[in-house]
């Protein structure tokens, strides 16, 4: 049976920082450069694993 992983979805759904860069509130980007800055360019744990699923860092939209 092949392993299908969940999608991340508080990176995506429920993280205030990600979702408000996202939108593009000036605040919450501010916020999320300095994230990258300190835990690298994917992110935390769940930017990461969003990074992995969708192939898009946590400053970018999804392309659907």
């Amino acid at each position: 049976m092949a392993d299908q992983k969940k999608a991340p979805v508080f990176c995506e759904k429920y993280c205030l920082i990600c979702r408000g860069a996202r939108s593009g509130n000036s605040i919450f980007k501010a916020l999320q450069n300095i994230e990258l800055k300190i835990t690298g360019p994917n992110g935390c744990p769940f930017g990461q694993a969003r990074t992995e699923y969708y192939g898009v860092t946590p400053d970018q939209p999804i392309l659907k």
